[in-house]
C-alpha cells in the first residue's frame, strides 16, 4: 500500500453484519424495522451533539420514545454495534452516489489523468449525499466524533475499505499524486482526511444553525474542499 493512502488501523478481523443488528427473529418484522430506524436516528443525533461515550443506551431509548430502556441492546447489541449500524446505513447511500459518479466520469470526456478529477470523485459523494438529506442532518458531526475515537475509528475504516468503488478512487488518486517523499505523502494524506472529516462537520453545524439552502451550502462545501485538497497535494515540499 502506498504511503499517504487511506489505510485502516490494525484491527482484529471480524465479519461485517449487514447493519449491525442482532439476529432476533422479531427484528425482521415491519414494526421492529420501524423501531430500529427511530433508534438509529435518535442515537445519531445524540452522538453527534454530545459524543458517543457521553450518551447512554438509556438516553438513546428515551430520545427514541421507547418505554423499554433495553431497546437499544435488544435491537443492536453493544454500543459499537449501534455505531456500526449508523455507519452502514449512510455508507449505502454514499456508495450509490460514488458508483454513479464513477460511471458518469467514465462516459464523459473528462481527463482521467487529472488530479482534480480523482479528488472530485473522492469528495463529491459525501457532500452530494448530505445535500440530498435536506435539513437537519447529523451524520457528518457523528462521523467526526467516531473518527477521532481510537476504539470506534476502525468501524469507519472497515466500512470504507469494503467499498470497491472507493478503493478504485483511492488507487486512481494515488497514481496521480505528485512525486513526494514517502513521509510527506503520508502527512498530506492525513491532512486531507482530517480536512474532509472536520470541514464537512463544521459545514453541517453551520447549515443546522442557519436558514441557508442546504443544497447550495453543500455544493459550496464540496467545491471548497476540492480546491483545498488539490492545493494541498500540489504545494511545494520545502524540506
Amino acid at each position: 500500500m502506498r504511503a499517504g493512502r487511506w489505510r485502516s488501523p490494525t484491527t482484529t478481523s471480524r465479519s461485517r453484519p449487514d447493519d449491525g443488528a442482532v439476529t432476533h427473529s422479531k427484528s425482521r418484522s415491519p414494526r421492529a424495522a420501524e423501531t430500529r430506524e427511530v433508534i438509529l436516528t435518535a442515537a445519531e443525533r445524540l452522538f453527534a451533539e454530545q459524543g458517543v461515550f457521553a450518551v447512554s443506551n438509556r438516553q438513546v431509548s428515551e430520545a427514541a420514545g421507547q418505554g423499554n430502556n433495553t431497546a437499544v441492546g435488544y435491537h443492536f447489541g453493544t454500543k459499537e454495534d449501534l455505531v456500526r449500524a449508523i455507519v452502514v446505513k449512510h455508507a449505502r447511500g454514499i456508495e450509490r452516489i460514488r458508483r454513479d459518479l464513477l460511471e458518469s466520469d467514465a462516459n464523459d470526456d473528462s481527463d482521467r489523468d487529472d488530479l482534480r478529477t480523482w479528488i472530485t470523485l473522492l469528495v463529491r459523494p459525501s457532500t452530494d449525499y448530505l445535500a440530498q438529506l435536506g435539513r437537519p442532518t447529523w451524520y457528518a458531526r457523528f462521523a467526526a466524533q467516531v473518527i477521532t475515537d481510537p476504539v470506534l475509528r476502525p468501524i469507519v475504516y472497515e466500512e470504507a475499505l469494503a467499498s470497491a468503488s472507493l478503493r478504485r478512487i483511492v488507487a486512481g488518486l494515488d497514481a496521480r499524486k505528485p512525486d513526494l517523499p514517502a513521509d510527506v505523502r503520508s502527512s498530506r494524506g492525513a491532512m486531507a482526511r482530517n480536512l474532509m472529516t472536520h470541514f464537512v462537520a463544521e459545514t453541517e453545524r453551520d447549515i443546522a444553525d442557519s436558514r441557508a439552502d442546504p443544497v447550495e451550502e453543500w455544493n459550496r462545501c464540496g467545491t471548497d474542499l476540492i480546491d483545498a485538497i488539490v492545493g494541498l497535494w500540489q504545494a511545494p515540499c520545502t524540506r
